[in-house]
């Protein structure tokens, strides 16, 4: 297999937005089952999936998360499917309880607190403001489940910081080795979203760990172009952004996940099957 492959992610619906901002984003479980098919169908081998109670509110109810995985699982069979852990307001037990009862594949893995805002320039106020808490010895918690469970930490960092937090789990042996780094860019209180930045990301990773780059906004082709070109794996989605490159507004994740099929082609690398892409991360089936 081409060490040039590249692992394309689709994150379904995320818990922030809801159909007022996109009347696309999937609520149900059979709607965000259909909205995996879709984004598999166009090459994603990881959906990334927040759960939703039917009315479109954040959900962390653990029969929640076994219905999506029941309809996913219908649908894609072989997906690698990647929960979120991330809430504000949440104990960490809350936050992770669905972890040993569904056992996906991959998990967020928060990697430090912060600030967590959604600030509008042209009505100059916030339209969200809250503190995203993540001490050390959450992550600890965190981790210590995923690795019970047989998880693979998918850590979403926010900031250079973020990445750093990661050395003294290493150092206890709580970080596998294939545990992915994620390097969120554009939420308000992290780092911003520019092609410095990003390089400047990269730079702090470890050699021959697995990254990819999950940027908020219309920034996102951009930058997945460049975290393309240098070797990274890129996540799209209606969590992230709803616009194509043309700046239409996408009418599923599956359109968006054929935008970044295209867009790897042209950096000069072929997309990676959910076979390879278990064989690069060295992910077994589990759910």
């Amino acid at each position: 297999m081409s060490k040039d492959k590249i692992i394309i992610s689709a994150a379904l619906t995320g818990a922030a937005t809801n159909r007022s901002h996109c009347e696309y984003i999937p609520y149900t479980p059979v709607e965000i089952a259909e909205e995996a098919k879709r984004a598999v169908d166009a090459g994603a081998s990881i959906v990334h999936i927040h759960a939703r109670e039917d009315d479109g509110r954040p959900s962390w109810r653990t029969e929640v998360f076994e219905s999506i995985q029941k309809e996913v699982r219908a649908r894609c069979p072989e997906v690698i499917i990647n929960y979120s852990t991330g809430a504000i307001g949440l104990s960490i037990e809350d936050r992770i309880k669905h972890l040993p009862a569904t056992r996906p594949e991959m998990a967020a893995f928060n990697m430090g607190s912060m600030n967590y805002g959604i600030f509008s320039k042209r009505h100059k106020q916030f339209f969200w403001n809250a503190v995203f808490e993540n001490s050390f010895d959450m992550m600890m918690t965190v981790v210590k489940t995923m690795n019970e469970n047989g998880v693979c930490p998918e850590m979403e960092c926010f900031d250079t910081g973020h990445i750093r937090n990661a050395e003294p789990l290493r150092e206890m042996g709580l970080i596998p080795d294939n545990a992915c780094y994620s390097l969120v860019m554009g939420v308000l209180g992290g780092i911003a979203a520019t092609p410095e930045n990003l390089l400047h990301q990269i730079k702090q990773i470890p050699e021959g760990a697995f990254w990819q780059s999950i940027v908020i906004s219309k920034k996102q082709w951009r930058l997945n172009a460049l975290a393309a070109m240098m070797g990274g794996n890129i996540r799209v989605g209606l969590e992230d952004n709803f616009y194509l490159p043309t700046g239409e507004m996408a009418k599923s994740n599956g359109e968006l996940v054929d935008k970044a099929v295209e867009l790897s082609r042209m950096m000069g690398r072929e997309v990676a099957s959910i076979q390879e892409t278990r064989e690069m991360l060295n992910i077994s089936r589990i759910s």
